[in-house]
């Protein structure tokens, strides 16, 4: 059944889509062309009403309390009847992709991170207050109007030595609670993928410099008797990053130095063991990102997506304690989950939208179909 049941032709969506202009740096960077912010992307003009008024929903706030929803609700809400009108556009799908790019207006708050004439990052201008402090590794300067630029002190030259003096600040901010949620995982900064990395960052630091975070996300399917099901994990409740919120059957962020598709074989095993003779099917089907400025934090994320298609006897079993269970779940069933609710780990919901566009979900024939379809990279991908 395709899950765009009946779409709308005369109906005008209060949508569109359109490029914002990359602001240009108020200073210039010897050998380089690159303005102050990234090309970004909205998908909106103004804010869209939710899509039903029986729409349900729970905080996706990283630091929220556990939802209290059961697999029951996600049953419930996720069947024709219980709205059997919002059938009829891609308005929730559209909440959803605006739910992980906020903020766009606030970009003008943020100073350029630039190592070797690149712009890395972009860190609050309040924020990096706290790197004055310092002065051996950090040197920020700025301008009379405001703007200017932070950069790294010219005695860490090799990526060795600024990962070391980078982790020590880190380590300092953590212990005064300005960088929550140590994950002792590295990241690696860089302009773009592929690029020359400059140094490695701490995962849970990655929004607080606004550099590029990757990640690996995989649809785990089954098809039976001609329909496609989906299997859905739910996050351990004790998870520090939204607990207790469905997600992929596996996903999990691009630490430096491990390969795309050795990560996903690894977090195969660790969250649904599945063995590798499985995971190595996996077929990379592209990307989605988005860009997300909540408070002090911008997130810059890129999403690398996966489809397995799996046999019908297997079952997951979680190995490394961080999904709570598993349900198989028809596609069109997940379809109005993600658009009735606020069950799904935000950026889940844009991986799922990209899924059910390559398998005919979403078809032509749904009003806004191309606004939707390009706003599936909101950020900037690359």
């Amino acid at each position: 059944m395709a899950c765009c049941i009946a779409c709308i032709a005369k109906v005008r969506l209060p949508i569109s889509f359109f490029r914002a202009a990359a602001s240009k740096s108020r200073h210039s960077f010897p050998n380089s062309s690159i303005p102050a912010f990234p090309p970004l992307y909205s998908p909106f003009t103004h804010p869209i009403k939710p899509s039903s008024p029986r729409s349900l929903s729970v905080s996706t706030t990283v630091a929220a309390a556990p939802p209290t929803f059961s697999w029951d609700d996600v049953a419930r809400v996720s069947q024709p009847e219980f709205n059997p009108h919002d059938s009829s556009d891609l308005r929730g799908y559209f909440d959803k992709i605006k739910a992980c790019n906020r903020g766009a207006e606030l970009q003008s708050e943020f100073l350029p991170f630039v190592i070797e004439d690149q712009i890395v990052g972009y860190i609050h201008k309040s924020f990096a207050e706290n790197l004055r402090n310092f002065d051996g590794v950090f040197i920020l300067s700025k301008d009379d109007s405001g703007g200017g630029i932070v950069t790294l002190h010219g005695s860490l030259k090799i990526p060795d030595d600024r990962t070391r003096a980078v982790e020590e600040v880190i380590k300092c901010l953590a212990e005064n609670d300005l960088i929550p949620g140590i994950r002792n995982e590295l990241y690696p900064v860089t302009s773009s993928y592929g690029a020359p990395v400059f140094f490695s960052l701490e995962r849970a630091a990655a929004p607080y410099f606004g550099i590029k975070a990757y990640g690996v996300h995989m649809n785990g399917y089954v098809e039976k008797d001609g329909q496609k099901y989906l299997w859905i994990g739910r996050r351990s409740l004790v998870k520090p990053t939204f607990p207790g919120m469905l997600d992929h059957l596996v996903a999990g962020g691009l630490p430096h130095g491990i390969s795309c598709g050795e990560n996903l074989i690894k977090e195969c095993e660790e969250e649904a063991g599945i063995p590798r003779i499985l995971s190595s099917r996996a077929i990379p089907v592209g990307a989605v990102s988005y860009s997300d400025i909540d408070g002090h934090r911008f997130k810059r994320d890129v999403l690398f997506t996966y489809d397995l298609k799996l046999p019908e006897s297997f079952v997951p079993n979680n190995q490394d304690g961080e999904v709570e269970s598993f349900k198989l779940i028809p596609v069109d069933e997940v379809a109005n989950i993600i658009k009735r609710t606020d069950f799904f780990k935000s950026n889940c919901n844009i991986v799922i939208i990209d899924f059910l566009f390559r398998h005919g979900c979403i078809t032509p024939e749904c009003f806004g179909y191309l606004d939707l379809l390009q706003s599936l990279k909101s950020g900037d991908c690359s």
